[in-house]
């Protein structure tokens, strides 16, 4: 114990009292004296160590040995004693005592207010700038001193004692899969104090992926939307372990991951390894999916990664220089030269306006002879391109491809991908058409990586293509497992297949039907629990919860309104058509890295004490208000200098003026996020 001067000093009725002293400089209010009970007094308290003060004493902190050997630090005052508080830490781990925790003497009272222990232990370092100790006198005569100690198996420590412990003693071990979105928004916030972090990924960057197709010109280097996981994580002196190899299989029962080594250069024989974890986030982001299309892997490129943008980038200028060959026949060149983009989505639209921009721009003037060639085509299987984008930018987006020239063929299937052609089949007339390609790019969705592919059928979730999640974003069936991003989506709870427990919980007479206050008051509940309610009544532009029933608050008839079960359903029946998917982007998944780690660092407070919303099937209240998605808005530049943007408030703006609008968003957005 450096620095720190030990006493011992003898104690009315036996015993030894530690006094643990330091340096004024360190800050520490007062001394830690401990007393060890032993006897009746210790069984009688089972195991929990007390602070026990006679009336006018500075206070005593007890240390109490028992068969169960359980530590836990309580308070019991009398009046003219000085309030000060002691965590409990069982195992080494922080908890606190609950608002409802009763003390096994009567006679006693429990000082000061739950503490908060990831405070405590984010600023225990420097106690002279924050101080989260500070306590309201809990009983007349009672003072508000400050102790900061902690009870660390029977003993009571000075808080600077913990500053030479291994960082990752005693701490959950918490394991990130994947260096996307999620994963680094959940690494970029999450507080590696109180969790043992280690992160795997193959891939030791993280790319800003809205601008791969940029990278596919040349307008955008592919450097400057990559960032090296390490140096992100080392400006911010957050300890993590980052280990660049894949997962390729997850064992939730033992929660052991099996890993293999990534790099280029491996150790034979060495090439696994396994990860034990107490807490998994699954942010492994997600593949193009083929639909099981005959040819796409072997002859498309797609546009996931950056090393796809930099071959389609590649293939590009070879299609041109292949085309410029004296050998070749004029249909071959046309061939060479024809560029097709299977999929009309932000992705494939933006890429194939991005195409044009560079033939017309920049290819055009360095290979004149090949230049009225070129064909760009766009193939959709939906009736409009941009489809989930609102209808004026669609509309906007297929003009302008038929002015610029880019091909779009809207109700085609792709039916297979030969070397030279894609065979599609338009669903109007049933005609089968190839359409000739010297470079396609398919982009029509995303599919689930080989790993969660196992996983799924492991915890019972088959025949799907992304994880279920709960609105908390934790797997289902299996414990201890969350996912963000692409590869998971959130399975939100439907009003409809709660409502026998509303009603149950709503008819507190037990009359078998609902009087106006027992509807409103439940609903106002439900408003928390279910936030598809809370859009129903916006969108009905309903004031009350009370104008789902046709009555108005304040009518003669409110008040003899009853419900019957079949009634309140009929209330509510429309309320669930309001769930929506969220979608697969950049935004969804970043908000969900976010949440979930807010959550984790908030996890020992909100273990006693919840701020979730009422459970329905149960008692309690849930630990945290589930995830709710904050749409921020979403760009479609068009090429030309011009984007289609559709901001929340149902804001649509088109044009070059959104461009720049799109340049300034993704520019802050990239430097925000470099940690």
């Amino acid at each position: 114990m450096t620095n720190r001067m030990m006493r011992f000093m003898p104690v009315i009725g036996g015993g030894i009292v530690r006094d643990y002293g330091t340096p004024q400089s360190e800050v520490l209010f007062g001394h830690v004296i401990g007393r060890e009970v032993t006897g009746d007094l210790a069984s009688q308290h089972h195991g929990h160590a007390a602070v026990v003060a006679e009336e006018g004493a500075n206070g005593v902190n007890s240390r109490v040995r028992s068969e169960k050997g359980s530590v836990e630090a309580g308070m019991f005052l009398k009046a003219g004693c000085p309030g000060f508080r002691v965590p409990r830490v069982v195992q080494g781990a922080m908890t606190a005592f609950g608002e409802g925790w009763q003390s096994p003497d009567p006679s006693a009272e429990k000082a000061g207010r739950v503490i908060d222990p990831a405070r405590f232990f984010a600023f225990y370092p420097r106690m002279s700038e924050v101080d989260p100790w500070s306590c309201p006198a809990t009983e007349q005569g009672c003072s508000g001193e400050r102790l900061p100690a902690v009870a660390v198996d029977g003993d009571l420590i000075p808080v600077q004692a913990f500053t030479s412990t291994d960082p990752g003693e005693g701490k959950k071990k918490l394991v990130v899969l994947g260096t996307g979105w999620g994963g680094m928004s959940f690494l970029k916030q999450i507080d590696t104090r109180q969790y043992d972090v280690k992160i795997i990924s193959p891939r030791n960057y993280f790319v800003f992926t809205p601008l791969l197709p940029s990278v596919t010109n040349g307008t955008v280097e592919a450097r400057s939307i990559a960032e090296p996981v390490r140096r992100m994580l080392s400006s911010t002196g957050k300890q993590v372990d980052f280990y660049e190899s894949e997962c390729v299989n997850i064992d939730a029962v033992n929660k052991k991951l099996l890993c293999r080594d990534a790099s280029n250069v491996r150790v034979k024989g060495k090439e696994d390894f396994e990860v034990d974890y107490d807490y998994l986030i699954v942010a492994v982001g997600a593949m193009s999916n083929t639909f099981g299309t005959e040819g796409v892997k072997e002859y498309c490129h797609f546009l996931k990664e950056l090393e796809d943008a930099e071959k389609i980038r590649e293939s590009v200028v070879d299609c041109f220089e292949t085309a410029c060959l004296p050998h070749l026949s004029d249909e071959e060149r046309k061939r060479m030269l024809s560029f097709v983009i299977v999929g009309g989505g932000p992705t494939g639209v933006e890429f194939a306006a991005e195409l044009y921009d560079l033939v017309s721009e920049d290819l055009a003037s360095l290979y004149p002879s090949v230049k009225d060639l070129v064909t760009v085509t766009v193939i959709q299987s939906g009736d409009h391109i941009l489809n989930t984008f609102d209808h004026r930018i669609s509309k906007f987006a297929e003009e302008k491809f038929q002015r610029d020239g880019v091909t779009v063929k809207t109700n085609c299937r792709v039916l297979k991908v030969n070397e030279k052609d894609v065979l599609v089949k338009e669903k109007a007339t049933g005609q089968e058409v190839h359409v000739p390609f010297g470079m396609a790019v398919w982009s029509t969705g995303i599919g689930t990586r080989p790993v969660l592919t196992k996983f799924m059928k492991t915890i019972g979730q088959t025949d799907r293509r992304v994880l279920a999640t709960d609105e908390w974003l934790r797997v289902k069936g299996c414990k201890d497992v969350w996912a963000v991003g692409d590869c998971a989506t959130i399975e939100q709870r439907k009003v409809v297949d709660d409502i026998a427990y509303l009603f149950e919980k709503a008819d507190i007479d037990k009359s078998g039907t609902l009087e106006i206050e027992e509807f409103q008051r439940t609903m106002e509940k439900a408003r928390e629990r279910y936030p598809q309610l809370e859009v129903y009544l916006q969108r009905q532009k309903f004031r009350h919860v009370v104008d789902m029933v046709k009555i108005s608050p304040g009518d003669a008839k409110e008040k003899a309104m009853h419900l019957n079960v079949d009634e309140f359903k009929k209330s509510l029946a429309q309320v669930d058509k309001q769930l929506k998917l969220f979608p697969a982007t950049a935004q969804v998944a970043a908000q969900q890295g976010a949440y979930l780690a807010a959550c984790f660092n908030a996890l020992p407070k909100k273990d006693y004490k919840p701020e979730g919303p009422e459970r329905i099937r149960g008692e309690g209240r849930h630990r945290f208000r589930q995830f709710q998605y904050r749409h921020m808005g979403q760009f479609a530049p068009l090429g030309s200098e011009q984007c289609g943007a559709e901001l929340p408030g149902d804001w649509v703006s088109i044009g070059r003026s959104t461009q720049w609008l799109w340049y300034s968003v993704y520019a802050s957005s990239v430097s925000l996020f470099n940690l």
